[in-house]
């Protein structure tokens, strides 16, 4: 498999709130990874928005297993999981594929079942690409970013989204 093809997203959104639920229980999906900071949440902030709460209630209605899996520290995670009864893998070093695989385990689903659901390509593509998860790209959120993301991650993953203007796939997804 091509490095390029290890770094481009199944699907690619401007928010969290553009996928669609049925869709993915439809295409067969059983559970979802998330990566936290950024993708569900604002990095920093300590509180999930009531959008972000209804979606994920969606998610259940659908019985979809989700688990959060995040490179972030044991005491941010664990906060944030419990306040969504979520499971979730810390200190995960992206893409890594051992946390991935640690995240299938705890929801009983195999890697071609399982979303990956992020806001970076080298961390959460690249990490559900390597297993064969269907993986979604997402727009960052606003707010904050870790300074290593925002000087180095941020400004390759500019050159590789340029590269996926050229693809049917791409929707509007700017980095500000």
């Amino acid at each position: 498999m091509s490095i390029f093809k290890l770094l481009y997203p199944k699907l690619y959104v401007s928010s969290l709130f553009e996928i669609n639920v049925n869709d993915l229980y439809k295409a067969g999906i059983r559970g979802i990874l998330f990566d936290l900071d950024n993708t569900i949440i604002p990095q920093n902030a300590d509180v999930f928005s009531d959008e972000v709460c209804s979606w994920l209630k969606e998610i259940r209605s659908r019985n979809l297993k989700a688990c959060i899996i995040s490179n972030n520290n044991a005491k941010r995670v664990s906060k944030l999981a419990g306040e969504l009864d979520l499971p979730a893998i810390c200190y995960a070093i992206k893409p890594r594929c051992k946390p991935f695989r640690k995240a299938l385990e705890l929801l009983g689903t195999y890697p071609e079942q399982t979303a990956v659901i992020g806001d970076q390509i080298f961390t959460d593509i690249l990490g559900g690409n390597r297993l064969g998860m269907f993986t979604i790209l997402v727009a960052p959120m606003n707010g904050k970013e870790f300074w290593a993301t925002r000087l180095i991650s941020r400004q390759l993953e500019k050159i590789v989204l340029n590269l996926f203007k050229k693809q049917p796939v791409y929707t509007e997804y700017q980095h500000k």
